[in-house]
């Protein structure tokens, strides 16, 4: 792990990624690249261009001075962390920075959102996760202060799900973090039975090289929801992170079947961490 992206707008939130970031680079000697979208209103941006370009250069300074500020912190000590101003609030820019910069990681803050506006506002890290290519850590309240023993890696057990599991693998091999494998059941149309889904996970082990061990390692949960199955394993096995795969819906597509992987992200207390399928 060399570079870690962390979205900064100098909220509490954002301030428990950092020390996460910051905690993560210390124990891989990785370098931070912390990023400010400068949203510019629309009022603004219709303005004349001599008066836009005034308004930036005053947004600019003041979020320099910001940064300043913001990166004064102890917890900071020992870590080369780089501020990193963009203009606009558009979020697959991170994306376009992070493949720039060659970065490993995306972690950021979130308090979530739920109801209503979560259905037509949405938060800032479910765009994120949709337009990242490279894996997104999501914290809440508390920061990362210390290793993770055990991560839940729920998926379908699909051939979309190999190319995430292998890189869930890789990552938390490296950390020496144990990857427990979970399949979730619902009472909904896809319904499976056991046989099923035995066949399924023998078929998905059998395409990523694993043991009869790990195969057999996996754990079935039957719920009326894959979110609630979810939360259920994390909370009962000791759980210190949930590792899920993303299509990225965009758009209406998005609008009309959601995403797992976003919701979880919202409503988890646990870090959660997604990659991009």
């Amino acid at each position: 792990m060399r570079k870690i992206i962390v979205p900064v707008d100098f909220s509490n939130y954002s301030e428990n990624a950092l020390k996460s970031a910051i905690y993560l680079a210390k124990k891989n000697n990785a370098e931070i690249i912390a990023v400010h979208m400068l949203e510019l209103s629309n009022a603004i941006a219709s303005q004349s261009e001599s008066y836009l370009q005034e308004q930036t250069l005053f947004l600019y300074k003041l979020t320099e001075k910001k940064f300043e500020e913001f990166l004064k912190a102890d917890y900071l000590s020992d870590v080369k962390v780089t501020p990193v101003i963009k203009h606009f609030k558009i979020f697959s820019e991170l994306d376009e920075l992070a493949r720039e910069e060659n970065a490993d990681l995306i972690i950021m803050g979130s308090k979530g959102t739920s109801g209503m506006k979560e259905i037509f506002i949405g938060s800032n890290t479910e765009k994120v996760i949709r337009h990242s290519k490279v894996p997104v850590i999501v914290t809440k309240e508390e920061a990362i202060k210390e290793d993770f023993k055990n991560a839940l890696f729920a998926c379908d057990f699909s051939d979309d799900d190999i190319k995430p599991y292998l890189e869930a693998k890789k990552l938390f091999n490296a950390i020496n973090c144990n990857l427990k494998l979970v399949y979730v059941t619902t009472p909904t149309s896809k319904f499976k039975s056991t046989q099923e889904i035995k066949e399924r996970i023998n078929k998905f082990m059998e395409n990523v090289g694993e043991s009869a061990a790990v195969r057999d390692s996996v754990t079935i949960i039957a719920d009326y929801s894959v979110e609630e199955g979810i939360f259920y394993y994390a909370e009962t096995s000791n759980i210190d992170i949930i590792v899920l795969a993303t299509h990225g819906r965009k758009g209406i597509a998005h609008f009309f079947e959601g995403s797992i992987s976003e919701d979880i992200a919202n409503h988890s207390s646990l870090p959660v961490i997604t990659f991009k399928i």
